[in-house]
């Protein structure tokens, strides 16, 4: 069974909110194994005043940020009762991969896929693309710890 969430179910997880929530929707969910979230990347983002005003791409550390939101999203859908009341921290990003810019009028398609987890400390395998083709990756850990 394949969960879709809206923007208002992804608020319902994540606390961040604009200008830091950059995941737009998620199409495809299956607890314990991956999800696949969406960013509409338009250039009225607020970091593109600054990188670059010439040529505006979206910074590799929000990137990153944005297939982390994606990690506490399938972590939530994984266990959301062991994660209520939990406040998700990121812990490590590992072996992060570029290969090309993201920039506006980009439909960033991120998807996290489940490793493991113990004792509040989860594991994924991130990666995000834009039209099929691959802009990034990385190992993303993650900390649930008692808000």
């Amino acid at each position: 069974m394949s969960i879709k969430l809206d923007i208002l179910q992804i608020q319902n997880f994540l606390p961040h909110r604009y200008p830091f929530l950059l995941v737009d929707k998620v199409i495809e969910c299956e607890p314990g194994v991956r999800l696949l979230g969406v960013k509409n990347v338009t250039y009225n983002e607020p970091f593109f005043q600054g990188h670059f005003p010439q040529k505006p791409i979206m910074p590799g550390v929000l990137i990153i940020e944005a297939m982390a939101q994606t990690t506490g999203l399938l972590a939530s859908e994984t266990a959301p009762e062991e994660l209520s009341g939990m406040i998700y921290y990121l812990v490590s990003v590992d072996k992060a991969k570029f290969k090309r810019p993201v920039v506006p009028g980009d439909q960033l398609m991120l998807e996290a896929k489940f490793l493991k987890s113990k004792r509040n400390i989860w594991a994924f395998d991130c990666s995000a693309e834009v039209d099929g083709e691959f802009i990034a990756s990385a190992e993303i850990r993650c900390a649930a710890v008692v808000n």
